[in-house]
């Protein structure tokens, strides 16, 4: 294996490739005594348009299908996955995002054991027509569940804003018609073209020795056969940097309004060399001005535009990004373009060097704290290793950045046609 030294916490993980292209991460810390483990492939909700693997022509799945299909990984013929690893201690769980599906667990016992465990139940799918049609009553209640949820009513609507034809507008569990479409041919077509090894990465970290445990993932992959991966082709339909609809209201039945602003990211600014960083400027903006300690949030509080602390969302990904504010508000007509107005403020307003030089101290704390916590440490290198990225330059990025550098990125990131502005409203204001 690779050894590869982590800059600035004087500690080191290990990685090699496999031969059927499974990338595996070790990240041994004798000093704990948790054992964290994550199984992810680079497929999300936006993965609905794509060429299977084997074939030529592009294929269309049903909107939801890479949730459903995590759900239905942990349902094998000879029962319930979840009792395996409960039966030696372990707590496992999954999700899927926008851009990756996961399975994992934790443990303090038996770690090679669950691993193991791991790898061979997301490696043998189960699917029969019975239990998919089975699963579309649950997964139609958890849809509606969701539904019934303000928030995430305002998350998608604030996207949907946004996005008139990329799928990341379209809720990561599909909708109630979708699921409905799903047959368990299409699982098996989606199971086979995304979750092959060369589309995958494990993630180990914790208290275990790292040469056992890639001994043992190298052997159980080594007794498997997969095709031969051919690359898989991704279709997310044209899309303007510019946002679908600068304005979008949702009625519920809540008491309190909600509102949200946000961002959109021109495709320029997704490009792999300059994700990491762009990334990290947007990060460090948004605390600056907008998190409890910043200058606008604090200006939104004594207008008496924000309840509580803001809800901060920053997506950047290969092919969609976007930053957002929202929160609850009484006044969401004047908090949507106040945040609009202050955002615009950004780039003309210079920003203060002393200011400045805290927020990258603060930030370089965050990072330090992050690699303390195995969980967040192996989502975050994963995240960033799907995107061709590796995380450890960030450490070097936020050291050599530069306030000049930072007013240039500014300058590229807001524009007015780019931000639109999301609210939930009480029923009885329709």
């Amino acid at each position: 294996m690779n050894k590869i030294e982590i800059p600035r916490i004087n500690e080191s993980m290990y990685h090699k490739q496999l031969e059927n292209g499974l990338d595996v991460f070790l990240y041994p810390k004798p000093e704990v005594e948790k054992t964290f483990a994550i199984f992810s492939t680079k497929y999300g909700s936006i993965d609905q348009t794509f060429t299977p693997i084997g074939e030529t022509e592009k294929v269309s799945v049903p909107d939801g299908i890479a949730h459903f299909l995590e759900h239905k990984m942990f349902e094998k013929e000879d029962g319930d996955v979840f009792q395996h690893f409960s039966e030696r201690g372990a707590s496992a769980n999954a999700f899927t995002s926008f851009t990756q599906t996961a399975y994992l667990f934790s443990s303090t016992t038996a770690e090679e054991q669950n691993v193991e465990t791991l790898l061979n139940f997301v490696q043998d799918p189960y699917f029969t027509e019975e239990t998919v049609e089975k699963e579309k009553g649950i997964i139609e209640q958890e849809i509606k569940m969701y539904d019934d949820q303000a928030d995430w009513r305002l998350f998608f609507g604030t996207i949907g804003s946004l996005y008139e034809n990329h799928p990341v507008r379209i809720d990561i569990a599909g909708t109630v018609d979708s699921i409905y479409d799903i047959t368990h041919e299409d699982l098996y077509t989606c199971y086979h073209t995304f979750y092959h090894p060369s589309n995958m990465s494990m993630f180990v970290i914790g208290n275990f020795d790292h040469e056992k445990m890639f001994d043992l993932i190298q052997q159980n992959q080594n007794e498997k056969n997969f095709k031969e991966p051919n690359g898989i082709d991704r279709f997310y339909g044209d899309e303007a940097d510019t946002v679908y609809k600068s304005l979008e209201k949702i009625y519920m039945p809540v008491q309190t309004p909600k509102c949200m602003v946000a961002v959109k990211e021109k495709a320029d600014n997704l490009a792999q060399d300059q994700l990491l960083k762009n990334d990290l400027v947007r990060d460090i903006l948004i605390d600056l001005y907008f998190s409890k300690s910043g200058s606008y949030y604090e200006e939104l509080y004594q207008e008496g535009l924000v309840i509580d602390k803001l809800r901060l969302e920053l997506y950047l990904e290969e092919s969609f990004g976007f930053s957002a504010i929202g929160g609850s508000t009484t006044k969401p007509q004047e908090f949507g373009e106040r945040v609009k107005v202050m955002l615009l403020k950004i780039k003309d307003e210079p920003i203060d060097q002393t200011e400045f030089d805290r927020a990258k101290k603060k930030k370089y704390g965050e990072l330090i704290r992050e690699f303390n916590e195995l969980e967040g440490t192996a989502n975050t290198i994963i995240h960033y290793h799907h995107l061709g990225i590796d995380y450890r330059e960030v450490f070097e990025l936020l050291e050599n950045l530069t306030l000049d550098e930072v007013n240039q990125i500014i300058d590229d990131w807001i524009s007015e046609d780019r931000i639109s502005i999301c609210m939930v409203l009480p029923e009885d204001e329709q």
